[in-house]
C-alpha cells in the first residue's frame, strides 16, 4: 500500500486535472438538461480513458520523448503541426473558461469584483509554475486532487434514489435528437480531452529525467516493474476522475433536472440552483471545488502546450528546469496563462463557451486517438510494450464511439 501511494503521481494528476471547471460545468449542463440518460457514459468510458493515457504514458517512457515528439517523427510533417496546432489554440481558451469559472466562483463566496479574481488566479499560477521545483509542483497537484471529493460528498447531501441512479449507469440509453448527442461529444470531449495526451506523456518523460536520466538513450525502455507501477498510477487517476464525473451528473441529474431547472450554462448557474433545492452547504462544496480544481487543471494545460510546442519546435523544456535554462519552454507556459487571462479581460466571455469547448476537443480527439493507438500498435517502436490485443481493442472502440457521436451531432444538428 506504501508503495502504492508514493507511485502516486503523473497518471492521478491527470485524471484529476481532467476534471477542471470546464468539465465540471458540461456535467452539470449534462445532468440538468438530459438527467441520468448520459449516466452510463462514466461506466464505459473509464476503461477507454485508462487504455487512451496507459498508451501514452507507455510511448513516453518507451520512446524517451513526448507523444509530440513521436507524432512528428512518425506522421507526416503538416498533420503533425496542424494537430499540435489545435490542441494548443484550444488549451488557451480552456485556461481562460477555467479562470473564469475559478474566479466566478470565488466571487460568488468571497465577493471581490471577478477580473480581480482573474488576475489574482493568474499572477499565482505564473508564479507557481516558474518557481516552484518540479516536485513540489507534483505534491502541490496530488493534494489539490483531494478537492474533488467535495463533488463526491454533495451527491450524498442530496439523499438521490441510488437504485435509480444504479440502473442508469449499467444499462444505456440513446437519443436521437440533436442536443442529446451533442452534450454526449460534450462529455467525450471534455473527458477523453486532447491535452491529457500530451501531458501524460510528457510528464512520465519528467519522472524518468527525475531519475537521472538525462539523456534520450538512457530514458528508452522500461522495465516490467516501472510499467506496472505506470499503469497502476494511470488506472487510479482515470477510475478517480469518472468517479467525479459520475457524481456530478447523478447530483444535477437528480435535483436540477428532476425540478425542471434545465436553463444552465455552467457550473455556477448550477450551484446557485442547487442552493435552494439542496441547501447552502452542497452550494458551497459545489462552488469551492471549482477554484480547487482550476488551480490543478490550468498548470495543466499551459505545461501541455508547452511540452507541444517543444517537441514540435525542438527546444529544451520540462518543469525541472529553471525558466533561464528553458526560456521558450517557460514562456509559452506563461504566455498561455496571460492570454487566457486577457480573455477575460477584453471582455470575451469564455464561460459560455465552456460547453461548446469540450465538444471541439470532442471532435478533434478523434485523430489524435487514431494516432496514438498507431504508434502504440507499433512493434518496432514499442518493442516488448506493443500493446496486447485488449487494449487495442478497446483503443479502436474509443476511436470509433467519439468518431460515431460527432458525425452524429452533425446528422442531427437540425433537430436541436
Amino acid at each position: 500500500m506504501l508503495h502504492f501511494l508514493r507511485n502516486l503521481g503523473p497518471g492521478l494528476i491527470t485524471g484529476a486535472a481532467d476534471d477542471d471547471p470546464s468539465g465540471i460545468s458540461t456535467y452539470s449542463v449534462a445532468g440538468a438538461t438530459t438527467g441520468l440518460s448520459t449516466l452510463w457514459l462514466a461506466l464505459i468510458t473509464t476503461p477507454m480513458m485508462a487504455v487512451i493515457q496507459g498508451m501514452c504514458a507507455r510511448i513516453g517512457m518507451v520512446s524517451g520523448v513526448g507523444l509530440a515528439a513521436v507524432m512528428r517523427a512518425h506522421f507526416p510533417r503538416w498533420l503533425a503541426f496542424a494537430l499540435a496546432g489545435t490542441v494548443i489554440v484550444a488549451n488557451t481558451f480552456n485556461i481562460g473558461a477555467d479562470l473564469a469559472g475559478m474566479a466566478a466562483s470565488a466571487h460568488m463566496v468571497a465577493g471581490l469584483p471577478v477580473l480581480l479574481w482573474v488576475v489574482a488566479f493568474a499572477v499565482l499560477l505564473v508564479l507557481t509554475e516558474f518557481y516552484c521545483s518540479y516536485r513540489l509542483l507534483c505534491d502541490i497537484f496530488k493534494w489539490l486532487a483531494a478537492t474533488l471529493f467535495a463533488y463526491v460528498v454533495t451527491a450524498f447531501t442530496v439523499h438521490p434514489d441510488w437504485w435509480l441512479i444504479l440502473r442508469h449507469a449499467v444499462i444505456p440509453e440513446f437519443h436521437t435528437d440533436g442536443h442529446w448527442i451533442t452534450t454526449v461529444v460534450g462529455v467525450l470531449g471534455t473527458t477523453i480531452s486532447p491535452y491529457l495526451f500530451f501531458w501524460q506523456s510528457s510528464l512520465m518523460v519528467e519522472e524518468e529525467k527525475e531519475r537521472g536520466r538525462t539523456t534520450i538513450a538512457q530514458r528508452k525502455g522500461a522495465t516490467p516493474a516501472e510499467i506496472a507501477d505506470a499503469h497502476s498510477d494511470v488506472n487510479t487517476g482515470m477510475i478517480y476522475s469518472n468517479l467525479v464525473m459520475f457524481f456530478i451528473i447523478a447530483t444535477t441529474a437528480v435535483t436540477l433536472g428532476a425540478h425542471g431547472k434545465h436553463n444552465i450554462a455552467t457550473a455556477q448557474d448550477a450551484a446557485e440552483a442547487l442552493r435552494p433545492l439542496a441547501g447552502n452547504f452542497a452550494y458551497l462544496l459545489f462552488t469551492l471545488g471549482m477554484v480547487g480544481t482550476g488551480l490543478l487543471a490550468i498548470p495543466v494545460l499551459a505545461g501541455s502546450s508547452a511540452y507541444v510546442a517543444a517537441d514540435m519546435l525542438r527546444f529544451h523544456a520540462g518543469l525541472a528546469e529553471t525558466p533561464r535554462r528553458a526560456p521558450r519552454f517557460y514562456a509559452i507556459l506563461g504566455a498561455g496563462i496571460v492570454l487566457g487571462m486577457l480573455l477575460n479581460i477584453v471582455g470575451i466571455d469564455p464561460i459560455k463557451a465552456l460547453f461548446w469547448s469540450a465538444v471541439c476537443n470532442g471532435v478533434a480527439a478523434v485523430p489524435l486517438i487514431f494516432a496514438i493507438v498507431t504508434i502504440a500498435s507499433d512493434r518496432k517502436l514499442m518493442g516488448r510494450w506493443v500493446s496486447s490485443p485488449l487494449a487495442r481493442f478497446w483503443g479502436w472502440l474509443t476511436f470509433a464511439l467519439m468518431g460515431a457521436a460527432a458525425v452524429g451531432m452533425f446528422v442531427f444538428w437540425n433537430q436541436q
